[in-house]
């Protein structure tokens, strides 16, 4: 009990001074807390616009790369610059055996064909789709099943339909499935219906917009009309690399067996257009990082100018608590009591204030977070780690601010402290 009470004497003492200039503390303690949420804030928000950034860019698939058919820029194997290149269903069974950093890989086949049901008609893009491109694409169907690999075998007459397409053809009927739409003149059984997505970045249009055929009924019932297309060709070939550490070296085993089947430079790259989204990831992260550095830094500014009003206060309270200090110094009180109460008592008020900037954020977070969010947001994510190292830098500006009027009060001896008029 005795030990308890020591321990708590100078914390019990501190708040008392910290009351006592309660008015000058309080705008302290505002500066600090304003800095400290600020800090917070700002990382949650830049935090915020990335996910939100790649939970959109997730709508098409996670970490993937297409790769467009090109043209050559450059001379190689004999052959002139400029011969156009095209990508067969050879160049995938070939990337699939031979390229270990890719963990999965596929070709996309699409033609825009004329719908009809028995209420409505229109026109989409019908995609034909396999097993291994599904796993690759983000389409899921949320109401009934997906094309399986079954599907592509037997080249059945089946479709997933886009939200836009099932209201366009059924307007807001809910017994879609089972039910048959003519592309083209053949029947398909709608077997599966997508949900709505909210993209804002595509390559060909919006998925809602869209209908899933198996790519061998596509290729058998109205293969596509464009005047270079041969049977086996595909229109692009789409990739993922094994993990995104190894995204550059799938690049490189990805062009070398495209250059060796086709006789053009792995390094040219007018021979391979591509859309590489981890590229693009990291690109924005960059970007991201950046501004949260500079949001940072303003912070810690602003973190700092409440570190020097922590220091004034400290000050004016040293200077108005000397003979205070003499008369404890005659009573026995150390250098290093003495110390420590004036560096406690900042420290405290350092910490209040910060307690009280991130229960500030963390309400604030909270009540963002339960409204609907646009599409490139995901909220204010306060994470531990932001939290944590806040904190950190509050303690050392604490600290800092703290020790140079604590250091001043210690100092005084007796004499001098209690000749001053009080």
């Amino acid at each position: 009990m005795r030990l308890a009470g020591a321990l708590w004497e100078p914390v019990r003492q501190t708040c008392a001074n910290i009351w006592r200039h309660k008015l000058r503390s309080f705008l302290t303690m505002f500066g600090i807390a304003w800095g400290i949420a600020s800090l917070v804030l700002m990382s949650a928000l830049c935090d915020g616009f990335k996910l939100g950034q790649r939970r959109n860019m997730a709508q098409l698939g996670d970490n993937l790369v297409l790769v467009w058919n090109g043209r050559t820029e450059k001379q190689a194997g004999g052959q002139r610059a400029g011969r156009r290149v095209y990508w067969e269903e050879e160049d995938i069974r070939a990337i699939r055996e031979q390229c270990p950093a890719v963990s999965e890989v596929a070709g996309e086949l699409k033609r825009t064909v004329n719908a009809a049901s028995e209420f409505n008609s229109g026109r989409f893009l019908t995609v034909g789709v396999t097993e291994e491109y599904l796993r690759l694409r983000n389409l899921p169907a949320s109401v009934g099943r997906n094309i399986t690999a079954a599907d592509h075998e037997q080249a059945r007459r089946v479709c997933v339909l886009g939200d836009s397409v099932r209201k366009q053809l059924f307007e807001n009927r809910t017994d879609v499935l089972g039910r048959s739409v003519n592309l083209e003149g053949y029947p398909y059984m709608v077997i599966g219906l997508m949900s709505e997505k909210n993209q804002n970045s595509s390559y060909d249009g919006w998925d809602n917009e869209k209908i899933l055929v198996p790519q061998s009924s596509l290729v058998r019932d109205f293969p596509p009309t464009n005047p270079d297309y041969r049977k086996g060709r595909v229109m692009l070939i789409i990739y993922r690399p094994a993990s995104v550490q190894q995204w550059e070296e799938a690049g490189r085993q990805v062009r070398g067996v495209l250059a060796r089947r086709h006789g053009f430079d792995p390094t040219d790259e007018g021979a391979t257009p591509a859309w590489d989204m981890v590229k693009s990831a990291e690109m924005f992260d960059r970007a991201f990082r950046a501004t949260e550095l500079f949001l940072a830094l303003v912070a810690l500014v602003t973190l700092s100018l409440g570190g020097v009003g922590v220091m004034n206060t400290m000050m004016s309270a040293v200077a108005e608590r000397t003979h205070e200090i003499g008369l404890r110094k005659a009573l026995g009180a150390t250098r290093r009591r003495i110390l420590v109460d004036f560096l406690l008592e900042g420290v405290l008020l350092a910490l209040a204030s910060g307690a009280l900037g991130l229960a500030v954020v963390s309400a604030l977070a909270a009540g963002v977070n339960s409204l609907p969010m646009p599409d490139m947001f995901a909220g204010l994510p306060v994470k531990f780690y932001n939290a944590l190292v806040a904190l950190a830098a509050l303690g050392t500006v604490a600290v800092l601010s703290a020790f140079p009027p604590a250091l001043r009060a210690c100092r005084l001896t007796p004499v001098e402290a209690l000749r001053e008029e009080r």
